[in-house]
């Protein structure tokens, strides 16, 4: 008996108002199998795939080896009326908790418009993405891009939140509005000890959902962008040179914050809320080994065995009565001799200016008559 292969109605309705979807954060149905959503997709999409990785596989080489008509069947054998029911019933329950969703596949093309198809014989319409994903991904790469000459053109100004490691910059952050949190984008905390226990985004994950916060920004009355000092590499993930070097060319500035305030913040940040993060605590103490021994060069044999038998003596003292101060010695130590240093290199070697100097709260206060 021949596969029966879908019909389609004349005219299917498409957009390409991407502004909108991000502006409005509009959900997303991702139809694309698993393996090409792991691999990058948008902040607000749900991958309800039409076929499964092992299905697309197969249709993949039946289109190689005998052409579209030939896959197109396949695709249709493959996923039969038996199995389009439960993926048409997972669509339509998504409508109906998101009535504003929008459907796409990789370039706009066959599997979404057969699976808005599938949707529209079932009785529910649904919108699909002109040109899909890679469309959509086109105009956030572009926008990107152009970052450095649209926000100039508009007046707006990078200004880079400073301070010495453990100073309270992302506390800062936390309390402002013209500000774009890119350790959060990029979920690592920018440092050898900032990896979180759930995995950062893909590098392409991360470029969509920055350029989505640029655009949204510049939605904003703000004039001036705040934006912690970062390397050029958070973790896993990368900013391109050109954006880079515009967020960085701003002036500063600069939280001060006392060492002992900064023991304490960092002392909560990397010892109390980590530990949390991790499904036990020899899977943290794992963790943190590791990350001495990725500095371990650049601390040097003496210190690093220093700073490794504090870190042992802090655990020894939690796990005798749950006492978390003796964290505060490794801390203490990697903050005045390795971190410091660095700072102060930076800083003689950028020659940058400053706008103001000041506590957390007095930088709160000054950044809020300037935004």
């Amino acid at each position: 008996m021949p596969v029966k292969l879908t019909e389609f109605t004349a005219e299917l309705p498409q957009t390409d108002d991407f502004l909108s979807i991000v502006l409005n954060n509009t959900p997303l149905i991702d139809v694309r199998a698993p393996v090409e959503f792991a691999q990058g997709a948008f902040p607000s999409a749900i991958n309800l795939p039409l076929m499964t990785d092992q299905e697309r596989h197969q249709v993949g080489l039946r289109y190689m080896q005998n052409g579209n008509a030939a896959a197109v069947e396949l695709g249709h054998k493959l996923v039969n009326e038996t199995a389009r029911a439960p993926r048409v019933e997972a669509w339509s329950a998504f409508m109906d908790a998101n009535p504003d969703a929008l459907l796409y596949c990789f370039r706009g093309g066959m599997r979404s418009k057969i699976s808005q198809q599938w949707l529209q014989d079932s009785g529910r319409e649904i919108v699909r993405l002109k040109g899909g994903y890679k469309a959509f991904r086109r105009y956030l790469i572009d926008f990107l891009d152009a970052v450095p000459k649209t926000f100039t053109a508009k007046g707006i100004q990078p200004i880079v939140l400073a301070g010495r490691t453990g100073s309270g910059k992302t506390l800062v952050v936390k309390q402002i509005e013209n500000t774009i949190d890119l350790e959060g984008l990029a979920h690592h905390r920018g440092s050898a000890f900032g990896r979180h226990a759930t995995p950062q985004p893909t590098q392409i994950n991360f470029e969509n959902t920055l350029s989505m916060a640029f655009i949204r920004f510049l939605e904003t009355p703000f004039k001036s962008l705040i934006l912690e000092d970062e390397g050029r590499n958070i973790g896993s993930v990368n900013f391109s040179r050109e954006t880079f070097d515009y967020l960085k060319s701003g002036p500063r500035i600069i939280v001060e914050t006392s060492l002992e305030e900064r023991t304490a913040i960092t002392l909560d940040e990397y010892v109390v809320e980590a530990q949390k993060e991790y499904p036990t605590l020899e899977a943290w103490v794992e963790f943190m080994q590791a990350a001495f021994g990725r500095i371990r060069k650049r601390l040097g044999g003496e210190r690093y065995q220093r700073v490794v038998k504090q870190f042992d003596l802090a655990m020894q003292l939690q796990a005798q009565n749950g006492d978390l101060d003796g964290h505060k010695a490794w801390i203490e130590t990697l903050l005045v001799e390795y971190y410091d240093p660095m700072y102060d290199y930076q800083m003689q070697k950028g020659d940058y200016s400053v706008l103001f100097k000041g506590t957390i709260p007095e930088v709160v206060a000054f950044i809020k008559t300037i935004a």
